[in-house]
């Protein structure tokens, strides 16, 4: 599925650059529901997300789009409501939460909306009739065999966990999975909202309370940003921060050497393009679309961070 997948694509592009014939458009209201900017991941989502609509508009007129930002899981409950009584033919949904956000959604796949879920996915499977995402289980694989080469005798380390949500779920169950049999101690695990005020507030928590932590696993590198901050202030020494996602700021302090931060994980808010995309290939050119899209998660260290370093993109 994923070659075929990648094939919709490609063909996607070529029709772009062809300008699509209006004989092979079908009319159709796609409805486009995520996040607001609350910190710099869904920042970037939201940059390509106007860039990808602006892209698709000129290249298939007769396809429309409606985009709603939600600044909470209740708000984006009543943004999907007021998105179904535009009649939306498609849903693509990067759910805030995904519990409060499972039912407004299957509620609009049993009237025959066609569902896109990105990232975060749904806390019930099979709603959805195409998944975009990156690959979480190897997300938080990846976080654990990091602290397992830094630690081989063992540590102790501090968890900071996201936003209630299906992706949370996996990583954190893939990273305790991993470091099963090692002598490295979980000290505690918070929800951080991948935020970097609320990475701040729970380091100087761990801070406080934990006279030894070895590493910080801040999930995300927003997170990450409050942490390191946190440290500075407490002036703890020795103590590695690994966040996750790709910030351009990150990378610039693995490249440079930073004293806490020689790696993170690629997790790009570019996600949502090609959901976009092949969505709009579904109406545009009857491609039958469906299935998972799942990007990989790979750990950036010095020797590779040229390669995912780009100083212009906003994120």
């Amino acid at each position: 599925m994923f070659n075929r997948l990648k094939t919709f694509i490609a063909a996607g592009a070529v029709a772009v650059a062809g300008l699509a014939s209006p004989a092979l458009s079908a009319d159709a209201v796609i409805g486009i529901s995520i996040p607001a900017a609350t910190h710099g991941w869904t920042g970037g989502l939201n940059y390509h997300t106007k860039r990808t609509i602006d892209r698709m508009k000129e290249a298939f007129p007769n396809i429309d789009f409606v985009l709603a930002t939600s600044s909470s899981a209740t708000q984006q409950v009543n943004d999907i409501e007021d998105l179904m009584a535009r009649n939306i033919n498609a849903l693509v949904v990067l759910p805030f939460e995904s519990d409060p956000l499972t039912e407004p959604v299957k509620a609009a796949k049993a009237k025959g909306v066609f569902i896109a879920t990105v990232d975060r996915g749904l806390s019930e499977e099979g709603i959805e009739d195409l998944y975009v995402g990156g690959d979480n289980p190897q997300y938080g694989k990846a976080a654990a065999e990091y602290f397992k080469k830094k630690f081989p005798d063992g540590g102790k380390i501090v968890v900071m966990r996201g936003i209630p949500t299906a992706i949370d779920n996996i990583r954190i169950d893939a990273f305790n999975e991993a470091l099963k049999g090692t002598k490295i101690e979980v000290l505690d695990m918070q929800y951080a909202n991948w935020n970097p005020d609320k990475g701040f507030e729970v380091m100087q928590d761990y801070l406080q309370r934990f006279p030894q932590i070895d590493g910080v696993w801040a999930g995300d590198d927003d997170a990450a940003l409050g942490a390191i901050e946190a440290i500075k202030q407490a002036d703890r020494k020795n103590v590695a921060v690994l966040g996750g996602s790709g910030m351009n700021k990150v990378i610039k302090l693995v490249q440079d050497g930073h004293d806490m931060v020689d790696a993170d994980i690629f997790y790009p808010p570019t996600l949502i393009i090609p959901a976009i995309e092949l969505v709009t290939m579904k109406y545009a050119t009857q491609a039958p679309i469906n299935g998972r899209y799942v990007l990989g998660s790979p750990l950036i260290t010095k020797d590779n961070a040229a390669e995912y370093y780009f100083p212009d993109a906003p994120y």
